[in-house]
């Protein structure tokens, strides 16, 4: 993902609700989010080329186990990019095929999370709540349980003051506020508006290339959004993914 904007244990009903643009290369071979054959009870988009997922869910047959739910952005920073790192997506498939807590999974990534290119990953078992960043060390919220609240990640750390994240935050929390459908969320998502140059952050790109990304839905020859994404871990029912192909 790209963008993702989440409310924790905001809405009693509903727990988690995350809205998300993942932004990628068109040429990059995805399969459309769905239930995955060697692990049944995951249900998540995938990456064909490196077999992991950028946020996905896991449903209860029963209504007796509590939902997982993963997602991860990349941290842009091209002069720390290596081509050799493993692939961040694997972080997302490992917990959700997983049964540790998110606390417990953090533990266990910790150590080897130099070995990967710069990531934000946010975890939950349906009872807490974690976001880590192996670039994050500096915040205490690091990889510690979130208190209830509405967050926003791109591709820096969380709650970055990017233009994109402060406006979807916003309209986000709003359209929480006005019990609104998932099409509003999605028409949230579409919108393509860059920033004003003023307001753009310095993350090591041209500035051509900044303002392009800096629309909450990315359009350009090569590369932009291509999914969009609304997922609700509920209280008392099973969770729900919706998902809207884009490229």
């Amino acid at each position: 993902m790209c963008l993702i904007v989440f409310a924790w244990q905001v809405l009693p009903a509903v727990p988690l609700i995350a809205a998300a643009n993942r932004d990628e290369f068109y040429q990059r071979a995805t399969a459309p989010a769905g239930y995955w054959p060697e692990h049944p009870r995951i249900y998540a988009g995938r990456d064909l080329q490196a077999g992991g997922s950028w946020m996905g869910i896991t449903r209860a047959e029963d209504g007796a186990t509590a939902a997982r739910f993963a997602a991860i952005t990349n941290i842009r920073a091209p002069s720390e990019h290596r081509e050799q790192a493993p692939s961040r997506g694997q972080l997302v498939a490992d917990f959700l095929a997983g049964s540790m807590t998110p606390q417990e999974y953090v533990a266990q990534i910790r150590p080897r999370a130099a070995d990967y290119n710069g990531f934000n990953l946010i975890l939950s078992d349906g009872l807490s709540l974690i976001w880590y960043s192996n670039r994050g060390d500096a915040d205490p919220r690091n990889g510690v349980a979130l208190a209830p609240g509405v967050y926003g990640l791109s591709n820096a750390l969380l709650d970055a003051p990017w233009p994109k994240v402060l406006k979807t935050k916003a309209q986000f929390a709003s359209l929480l506020c006005l019990g609104a459908p998932d099409d509003a969320f999605f028409e949230m998502l579409s919108d393509t508006s860059p920033a004003p140059d003023m307001r753009l952050p310095e993350t090591g790109v041209p500035l051509d290339v900044e303002r392009m990304l800096s629309a909450v839905r990315i359009e350009s020859p090569a590369y932009g959004t291509r999914t969009s994404t609304v997922v609700k871990l509920y209280a008392d029912q099973r969770a729900s993914l919706h998902e809207v192909l884009i490229h």
